[in-house]
């Protein structure tokens, strides 16, 4: 903690939220353990609800959160603007070309042409600015996230804004911080490089080794699970697969159990192209298929408020989710998205292989009841390909719909069985994205 006050020359007149889940521990460390080192102000919110209400209201200076909660706040960005008059959406459109294009640069105080500077120091009048304040981030000197690894896109749009959004490495066994972003060398594919005390190694299989004097001492009464996580040198075993680039920076892949690889030998890792669907308002959650197999194929959840807004607009009516998930209209837009995710992976040296060949928007919500989601929102993989194998076959298998019964849990605790015909759409040929990026 001292060494991130230091490096980010925190002060007794920061101002915090609090309104993370008390059990995780960037709850922990932000709003408790930072704040006894730094003695900044911790503001706590009057109740889940006000949460948004109460992040405009204190202006946090330094502020921590999951991805999750910046898709949600893009999302709704998003929703507004297409509510918005004509005038006010070609305006908002120029503004962020003009800040995906030059807003980074200027947060690094890197050399930008005095037109272009000009330009968006009139776009901060007019949108960057009031767009922050809606967020609640008009004070924010520093912003981190972490907890899982944020969508590239998703993250170079709020430093476009002019937020000063950094992505930290660590865990709840290293005491958060492992690796953090300095200012100046903030890059959306990796995590920065080591904190000043720890030291990490990438083992033979790719696996990120840790060793610092924050690590855990170890699991209380677990010697068994120690021993699995630590070895007799002091590393710690993450679990996750990444390597150090040559500017010593460490670049997550995915975890090291989901890393795989095609039939071909092509680097597979799916939380990659997950996180590229995810930046999308319209893609709530993804789940992307391919270890071992010839070709990549993914399941979608589409945002049911967002697509709705959109469905809205259109005159387009619909039921519920089911009937939503199934139009043809939504199948289309979703079809968009992909192919916007696969012209960036045409692109990528090393994963341009992994490329999305076929996909569905999944009938039903993923969620934690039913345990297809952890509480903290992470995709069960391995269990959703379990439970919809059925699903999983018929995108490898060439068919245009499969009908699929699923048992649901409601919030009142009972349990129901919903069904529907799912319809299956090939994404643009993955060999045509790839020519076309070269």
């Amino acid at each position: 903690m001292e060494v991130l006050t230091q490096m980010e020359g925190l002060t007794p007149d920061e101002d915090v939220l609090a309104y993370l889940p008390m059990a995780w521990i960037g709850q922990n460390i932000f709003s408790y353990a930072q704040a006894l080192v730094t003695g900044y102000t911790v503001n706590c919110p009057e109740s889940p609800e006000t949460v948004a209400n109460d992040l405009r209201e204190i202006g946090p200076t330094y502020y921590f959160a999951p991805p999750r909660v910046f898709e949600a706040l893009l999302t709704q960005v998003v929703i507004r603007m297409h509510d918005a008059s004509l005038i006010k959406r070609k305006l908002f459109d120029a503004s962020m070309a003009l800040a995906r294009r030059v807003g980074g640069r200027i947060l690094d105080r890197q050399a930008v042409a005095w037109t272009d500077r000009f330009a968006y120091a009139l776009g901060d009048v007019l949108i960057y600015g009031p767009l922050r304040n809606v967020l609640g981030m008009s004070r924010v000197r520093v912003a981190y996230t972490a907890g899982e690894a944020i969508g590239p896109d998703l993250f170079s749009f709020y430093r476009s804004l002019g937020i000063n959004l950094k992505q930290l490495y660590g865990s709840t066994e290293t005491s958060v911080f492992v690796c953090v972003q300095p200012d100046g060398q903030v890059r959306a594919d990796t995590v920065g490089p080591p904190v000043a005390g720890v030291e990490v190694r990438i083992a033979d299989s790719g696996e990120i080794l840790i060793r610092s004097p924050g690590l855990l001492k170890e699991y209380y009464k677990n010697p068994q699970a120690t021993a699995e996580v630590k070895d007799a040198e002091g590393w710690y075993h993450t679990g996750d697969a990444g390597f150090l680039d040559s500017d010593g920076h460490l670049r997550i892949i995915d975890r090291a159990a989901d890393v795989g690889k095609l039939a071909s030998g092509a680097l597979f890792a799916p939380k990659y192209i997950e996180n590229k669907l995810k930046f999308f308002p319209y893609i709530k959650e993804a789940v992307a298929f391919g270890a071992g197999r010839a070709r990549v194929c993914a399941f979608v959840n589409i945002d049911f408020e967002a697509v709705g807004n959109w469905a809205e607009r259109r005159g387009l009516p619909y039921a519920g989710y089911v009937d939503l998930a199934s139009k043809p209209e939504v199948l289309a837009l979703v079809a968009e998205c992909v192919d916007q995710v696969n012209a960036d992976l045409a692109a990528d040296a090393k994963l341009h292989e992994s490329q999305i060949d076929r996909f569905l928007i999944l009938h039903k919500e993923l969620d934690p009841d039913d345990d297809e989601l952890t509480r903290t929102r992470k995709v069960r993989r391995r269990f959703i390909a379990e439970k919809y194998g059925v699903l999983v076959e018929a995108l490898y298998g060439e068919r245009n719909e499969q009908y699929i019964e699923t048992q649901v849990k409601f919030e009142d605790g009972r349990s129901g069985m919903i069904n529907a015909t799912v319809p299956i759409r090939s994404a643009r040929a993955p060999a045509a994205l790839r020519a076309a990026a070269l």
